[in-house]
């Protein structure tokens, strides 16, 4: 899927594939020289990280394993209440490990907040946070983000994982939605 299949719904390319992909090799860059020497986990957020995750992890040159959490933040419409119920726990034992969470976009942090902490109570050595885009302006609580891969303006974002409607993953790039598709 590119542009053309979707021109009419949205507004411009917030970050193109080759914005996208400089960054994740700087991403990569950092977390390895970071986490040389030791195993690191992997959590991705199902389902909008699966990109970024598959995009960081072939960067990377540390010895690392993956595993996936589902997560839904229930409340009124596109908003996030920070009311989390977990859909699909990891697999894997945190106990002494270096957990490193993988997320499409932070938003409000409400749902990533709990995440946390709900991770932190499992035992690891330590927990940090990776994020392809975060929106500093949408935050409601403040969470310690050690790599950000763009900051963006609080604006509805579609392509590259994130979605509407569970359409327009697939796109190669960022782009805003434009207002009609959503009713706003």
């Amino acid at each position: 899927m590119d542009r053309a299949d979707v021109e009419n719904d949205l507004e411009k390319v917030l970050l193109s594939q080759e914005q996208l992909h400089a960054r994740l090799d700087e991403l990569a860059a950092a977390i390895d020289a970071d986490y040389a020497g030791k195993q690191l986990l992997l959590v991705g957020v199902l389902k909008g990280a699966v990109m970024v995750m598959a995009d960081l992890v072939r960067r990377l040159h540390t010895d690392v394993q993956m595993d996936w959490m589902a997560v839904s933040s229930y409340g009124s419409g596109t908003k996030s209440s920070g009311v989390v119920r977990i859909l699909k726990d990891l697999d894997t034992d945190l106990t002494g490990r270096h957990v490193l969470i993988v997320e499409d976009i932070i938003d409000s942090g409400l749902t990533l907040s709990w995440l946390l902490s709900n991770l932190r109570s499992r035992g690891p050595e330590s927990v940090e946070i990776a994020t392809m885009l975060r929106k500093p302006e949408a935050a409601k609580v403040e969470v310690d983000v050690r790599y950000v891969g763009f900051d963006i303006p609080n604006e509805f974002v579609v392509g590259y994982g994130l979605d509407y409607a569970e359409r327009y993953r697939n796109l190669p790039f960022v782009g805003t939605l434009a207002p009609h598709v959503y009713g706003a």
